[in-house]
């Protein structure tokens, strides 16, 4: 027999994240402790590492049981894909057993033609929902599966609103999606040679097919590498009936957290949009709205999904990330995970967790990436100066820190400026995936459109990056590389300042300095100093790097590294020259001139690290 490799919802949990993924096994586990999810499977991420195995060729045995639960599926759902009366759709959605934000591919409204979507209009009695789900599906499995460019699509629909005279998605009825769908599909026509594929079973092994190959894209490529991901993970597939938050007023979606990721603060925090699908939320499409004012429209939801998420912190002990549908008045969750937070929040939370007896001290310590405590050494606005300074516009604090330096428009540009030794802040009309490597480099993130649950928010809070977004008082031209703010322009290499605990932005650049051991830093740490068993000795050449890490708590010096005494402008000419003499009279004239330097920065470690060990190494 073949072993298993397709599971059900139902016969997971989250112990089994390694096959799969994070978000399958969360999936799963939510199904176990009755959360209303969708019902679905998952592909394991074996089925990835075949896949890639065979020559990216799907086996026939991983078909056949993706089929078995398919059938399954629809059993559970009371609908069949494909069907003409009630037709099911499905999303298909990626699964590493780490958190990859955006970084892979997801289809979603599979299992729509041109008769089935015939058959969703009538069901629901709602043609414009139909057929506006039916052009979402032709640019998303065009662009995902295909490879057609989604640029197309959207120049396109651009192009339609304004001959229209809209602005919005929102306003287009369902005479106007009916003509997209029929310019879509003439899209794909003419890029492929091709009609739209209408074979929905093909559909879906070929979306399965493509979220495996999204698993080796360069963006996927680059987050590995920097998270320390192995390849050999692979990705897991989900394949969940679609609920839908396009279906009218009382349908939305969102993506909500149960503590606030930039401070910590316990209070739900998040964003929605009504008659809208996940992918407008986090591809900042649209601007949303706050999940707070879901209360005045829905607020009987509201307080469901209060009581829900307070669920779900207390099952897993830690803060969720969680993407919701309302279809109908009805609440879904399709997706819960550990929230990336700021490090600052993570040590609040931390903290909190504590005092609330839901965490022990030991496990709160465990909770916060050592990593992250890097991010808590990051620069800060002077204050002294800031007060000085007015902003010239206010967005969403999407990341907290500061950011100065030259402004960039391109991820490519933002890498070539920092090569050549400059700061950069990378200003963006929205980022997607492919920006991430000119922002990990950049100081900052500047954005005019998306929210604090954007692609850039979340990819800039996980980097500990600073991040404004939303500013859509920005009038920006990436083409001419400028952009507009409170009459201002602002072109490539202006600098500008930006800070993402208030969202305010600044002209030019401020001066910023380095933060303190205090406050939740100070007593987190004292609890690992309290617990830990290892002592910490650092690495420093110079009587002010002893001072900073002594004052960070280094117990004494690792690692005196005597060459390292000699880098500075007024000493490296000197050292030089003694490399190069030619006689032995010349090497004692220039030694004795370095004496002195030497002499006097071991001078100032001994007074600083007082009686604490100091081990150096000699230049020989």
């Amino acid at each position: 027999m073949s072993k298993k490799i397709v599971y059900m919802f139902s016969e997971g949990d989250s112990s089994m994240r390694d096959i799969l993924g994070g978000k399958g096994a969360n999936l799963a586990e939510m199904t176990n402790i009755g959360m209303p999810v969708p019902p679905g499977f998952t592909v394991s991420s074996e089925a990835c590492s075949e896949y890639n195995s065979s020559g990216k060729v799907l086996p026939e045995y991983i078909k056949t049981q993706i089929s078995d639960a398919l059938a399954e599926l629809e059993k559970l759902s009371g609908k069949v894909l494909g069907d003409l009366k009630n037709p099911l759709l499905v999303s298909v959605r990626s699964g590493a057993r780490i958190s990859m934000p955006g970084m892979m591919d997801t289809v979603l409204n599979l299992g729509l033609n041109d008769d089935t979507v015939k058959a969703l209009a009538d069901e629901t009695s709602n043609e414009r929902f139909a057929y506006d789900s039916y052009r979402r599906f032709i640019m998303m499995f065009s662009d995902v599966v295909i490879g057609v460019s989604k640029k197309k699509f959207e120049e396109a629909l651009d192009k339609y609103k304004e001959e229209r005279g809209v602005k919005s998605d929102p306003e287009l009825d369902a005479e106007d999606w009916k003509k997209v769908t029929v310019m879509f599909k003439e899209i794909y026509k003419e890029d492929q040679g091709k009609d739209f594929p209408h074979d929905v079973r093909e559909q879906l092994f070929e979306a399965v097919c493509a979220v495996f190959r999204s698993w080796d894209n360069p963006r996927a490529n680059y987050y590995r590498k920097e998270h320390d991901i192995p390849y050999e993970w692979g990705t897991a597939v989900n394949v969940q009936s679609m609920v839908f938050g396009n279906m009218g007023e009382t349908s939305g979606t969102g993506v909500v957290f149960s503590r606030n990721p930039a401070n910590g603060n316990r209070e739900i925090y998040g964003e929605y949009m009504i008659n809208a699908q996940g992918e407008d939320v986090v591809a900042g499409v649209r601007t949303p709205k706050p999940f707070s004012e879901l209360k005045n429209d829905m607020p009987e939801i509201y307080e469901q999904f209060r009581e829900m998420a307070d669920k779900l912190e207390k099952h897993y002990k830690d803060m969720q990330d969680m993407e919701i549908t309302i279809e109908k008045g009805k609440l879904y969750f399709l997706q819960t995970r550990n929230a990336k937070r700021t490090a600052q929040a993570a040590l609040k939370i931390a903290i909190d967790m504590v005092n609330e007896k839901l965490l022990t001290k030991e496990e709160a310590l465990v909770k916060v990436d050592a990593s992250q405590l890097d991010q808590l050494l990051h620069p800060m606005f002077d204050v002294n100066v800031l007060k000085n300074a007015t902003p010239i516009g206010n967005a969403l604090p999407a990341s907290p820190g500061a950011a100065a330096g030259i402004v960039c428009f391109s991820a490519e540009d933002a890498k070539d400026f920092v090569e050549k030794g400059e700061r950069t802040v990378l200003v963006r009309l929205e980022t997607s995936p492919e920006d991430i490597e000119g922002m990990a480099v950049s100081e900052g993130i500047l954005t005019v459109r998306g929210g604090m649950t954007s692609h850039a928010a979340v990819v800039a809070r996980g980097m500990g990056r600073c991040c404004v977004s939303g500013c859509e008082a920005i009038k920006i031209n990436e083409k001419e590389k400028y952009f507009e703010l409170s009459g201002k322009v602002f072109k490539e290499g202006d600098y500008i300042s930006i800070d993402g605990s208030t969202g305010n932005i600044y002209e030019g650049d401020i001066k910023t300095v380095a933060p303190e051991i205090s406050g939740d830093f100070g007593e987190f740490m004292s609890w690992a100093d309290d617990i830990r068993k290892l002592k910490v000795r650092t690495n420093a050449d110079t009587p002010k790097d002893a001072k900073v890490a002594l004052d960070f708590g280094a117990e004494g010096i690792g690692l005196v590294r005597t060459e390292h005494m000699f880098f500075e402008e007024d000493r490296i000419a000197k050292i030089r020259t003694m490399i190069l003499c030619d006689t032995e009279e010349e090497r004692v004239k220039a030694l004795d001139e370095l004496l002195p330097f030497q002499k006097s920065d071991f001078e100032g470690i001994y007074e600083v690290m007082e009686d604490r060990p100091v081990t150096v190494r000699l230049l020989t």
